[in-house]
This record gives structure tokens, sequence and C-alpha cells, in this order.
């Protein structure tokens, strides 16, 4: 089951598109109209970027070839301002896109605000430039494609890390669950745009994406309260990454973990790393920013963390590294982990989800350990959130992604419409 994931995974990977370089002004602002180059909406910012979270920053008209079916549609890369998880200002890209039927359901259009699933750190891998036909090593257009069909919008991020110069900060949860929120906001500002700000939003993804997808469920009421938030779907969930990483360390799947320390030594340059490698290890950094999925499963099949550092470190001694103030990695680990101080919206818990939650998972799960998913939903139902749970799909982790669409698409469409959900806790 792991090799035939693998395989699929493998039929998935293609040429590398290269990104081109741009030099940003010293200070971004709103701009005038919708006609960025694609070389501004990925440069990386030279100065400060100012704004509120969720400002447009520049978006260009965009035909997103990689979603099947032909849907009508107006579609744009965007560009805009989000916010990192040590509260700084950043520029974020992603894709916004609005079916052109007309939307009979009632009030405003909904939005879907949408996390894609592990595409690698290359630049080139950025969802938006996959969506449209950049690059191809993407496998959910046809998950999209349902959004769309039904009436839904879609405002799917890139997630933090894929503008020139920068490496993407791998299962990062503010960073994640901001930039998924605020690319709702983006969508309402497109000049010429019909988003409207009193439009439902729901929320999904699946694996990083799922992640993502419950870190904008636990973020939205602090956050961006502003946003109507009905619902939130979510699978494949690595909830705990130090169970996640024990168990991909050395595994088929190895390239997983090795894009997760690199993504989060990029959230935090102060914590030690780069001094740690030896050979083996600056090659592997090198690998992981270079690659998209495919190509960092194959660099690093049954790779073990312990041969990529110069004293032989576990991770259990990585964790135990502290940074200048005296943090450890093993602190920063813990600080994303999903359903810690979780409640409802009357809670005093720190985050509070007053909407309907769907997790899911694969019955031949085999990435991501059953123990931290399985985890993961069980602190959701112990917190009294409204919480539906399926692990029934006779699939693996890959294939649930496609398996689970309908249900996904349906269960926010329920939302959409004011139906009440009946948790299964």
């Amino acid at each position: 089951m792991r090799l035939r994931t693998l395989l699929t995974t493998a039929a998935l990977g293609a040429a590398l598109a290269v990104p081109a370089v741009l030099t940003a002004p010293q200070a971004e602002a709103a701009p005038p109209g919708c006609d960025a180059t694609d070389a501004q909406i990925y440069a990386a910012p030279s100065g400060a970027v100012t704004g509120s979270p969720g400002d447009l920053l520049a978006c260009r008209p965009a035909q997103l070839t990689n979603i099947p079916g032909d849907v009508p549609m107006h579609a744009w890369k965007v560009r805009y301002v989000s916010t990192d998880a040590k509260g700084q200002k950043i520029a974020v890209s992603g894709t916004v896109a609005v079916p052109d039927a007309e939307w009979k359901g009632g009030g405003s259009r909904p939005t879907v605000a949408f996390n894609p699933g592990t595409l690698g750190s290359g630049l080139q891998c950025a969802f938006s430039k996959q969506l449209a036909g950049q690059y191809v090593d993407m496998y959910e257009g046809g998950n999209l494609q349902l959004m769309l069909k039904a009436g839904y919008a879609v405002a799917a991020t890139d997630g933090v890390g894929y503008l020139d110069g920068q490496v993407h900060t791998y299962m990062i949860g503010a960073n994640a669950g901001h930039a998924l929120l605020d690319i709702v906001r983006t969508s309402r500002q497109i000049p010429g745009g019909t988003l409207k700000a009193d439009g439902k939003v729901g929320i999904s993804g699946y694996s990083e994406g799922g992640a993502a997808a419950l870190w904008g469920a636990q973020l939205a009421a602090s956050y961006a309260p502003e946003l109507n938030v009905v619902g939130a779907a979510a699978g494949g969930v690595p909830g705990d990454l130090k169970l996640t990483a024990k168990q991909l360390n050395g595994s088929l799947f190895a390239g997983f973990l090795a894009d997760a320390l690199v993504g989060l030594h990029a959230a935090y340059p102060e914590m030690p790393f780069d001094d740690l490698m030896n050979d083996k290890g600056a090659q592997a950094i090198k690998d992981v920013k270079a690659n998209c999925l495919y190509g960092t499963l194959a660099v690093f099949l049954g790779a073990k963390v312990e041969n990529f550092s110069k004293q032989g470190l576990s991770l259990d001694q990585i964790y135990a590294l502290k940074g200048p103030d005296g943090t450890t990695w093993g602190d920063i680990v813990d600080r994303q982990k999903l359903g810690v101080d979780i409640g409802t919206a009357s809670s005093n818990a720190t985050y509070k989800i007053g909407f309907p939650v769907f997790q899911y998972r694969g019955w031949l799960e085999e990435i991501i350990p059953h123990e931290t998913e399985d985890g993961t939903h069980a602190a959701y139902c112990k917190a009294g959130i409204n919480t539906t749970w399926k692990n029934t799909y006779p699939t693996e982790h890959l294939s649930t992604d496609w398996g689970a669409a309908g249900d996904v698409t349906n269960f926010l469409g329920d939302r959409f419409a004011g139906k009440p959900a009946q948790s299964n806790c």
C-alpha cells in the first residue's frame, strides 16, 4: 500500500518552472487595478509590508488550466498581507476563483477558504502556479471543480513562503491559519469582483491542508471575527507533529519530515540549525528548497534524521536544543499541536470554535499515525465542539483526499444552506 501511494504520487511529477524576479518597492500599497505581472505577484518584498491583514497588494487575471471540466469562472492570482507566527506583517500569494454561474442559494455567494495538501517547498510548487499550469505536480484540481460547480467561490492560499527568495514555512500553525483566513478578506477586494463582505465562509484542506484548515478554524474567532465562518472540513490531519515525525523518520515518506524541519527553521531562523548540519545535511536543505512533492519523496526515500547532523542527533536530541532565549525546538514543535486549549464560542478557551467541524481519515492511512488523527478528533469532542467524524473511507492517504471530496463539498454546502449538523462524538 505504501509503494502504491509512492508510485501514484510519482506519476504527478513533471518539469520545473523557474520563477521570475522583480525588485519590489520599498513599501507596498493596494493596487489601482488588477494588472500586476506574474513577477510582481511573487516578488520578494524589499521593504516593509504595510496594511491590514487581508489587504490586496497585487492581482492579475488567471486561467486555471489544472482545474478539470472547463467550469466557467473568473480567476485571479493575488498577493496579499498576512501575519506570521511572530506577529509581523508579511506578503503571501494565492488564487481566487469565482464561478460565472449565478448564485441561487440565497444571500451572498459563499467562499471556501482552501489550503492544498503538501506540494513541496520549491518556489515552482506554489499552488497558484500549479493551478495555472506553470508546473504539474498537484492533485486537487478535481476537488476545487466540485466546489466551483456547486457555485461556491474558492480562495486558495499558497501558504507562507512561496515568494522569491523565501522558503515555505511548512506546518507552522499560525502562519497557515492566518494566510487561509486572510485570503478570504482579499477575495472581496479584487477590482471589479463580486464577492460580498457578508458571504458565508467554509474552510477546507487535507493533510498539510487539513492542519491549516483546523488552525484556520481555531484562529477564526480571534483573528478574523468579522468573517462569517460556518464550518470547517479537515482530513488526514497531522495534529501532533512529534508523533508524525517519529513515524516518518526512516520511512518511505521521510521527505515530509525533511520539509517540516526546513520549514520550521524558515519560521524560526534564530534557532540552531545550519551549523548542526554535516555535508549531507547541507545538501538536504538544498534538496528541500529545490524540489516539489515527487522530487522530495524520491530524494529522501528511507532517510533518517540522524544521518544529517555532525553529531548524529536524533529527533529527541533536536527537540532539546535551545535558542537564544532558552526556547527549545521541542517547545516550538509543541506550539503546532492541534486541539490544545480549544473550546466552544462561550468557553474561556484560547481558541473558540462556534461552528461545526468535519474531520476524516482513510481506513488504510499509512503516512499520518492513526493515533494523532484520532487524538485530534477526540480533543475536539472533549471540548464540546460540534464534530462529525468519518474514518471508514476504504482508502490510503492520498486517495482519501479524492474519496472524501464529495462529502466535504456536501458538508460545507449544508452549512452554507443553514442546515444543522449532528455531531457524532
